[in-house]
């Protein structure tokens, strides 16, 4: 049984990065260009399962 225009829907893929997305003046990235994020690991690793899939990278 065929939909009316009104019941379908149409699905799009955006494939962005997100560097295209987040302005240059943007705080996040000047915080980024001066801050070592690596101490992330260190309070994030506990949280995580050595089972799995694998994690996703907090920093």
């Amino acid at each position: 049984m065929a939909k009316n225009k009104t019941e379908q829907k149409q699905q799009y893929m955006i494939c962005a990065l997100l560097d295209d997305l987040v302005p240059e003046d943007h705080l996040v990235r000047k915080l980024d260009r001066y801050v070592d994020w690596s101490f992330i690991y260190d309070i994030c690793d506990p949280l995580y399962s050595n089972r799995g899939t694998n994690r996703v990278d907090p920093v």
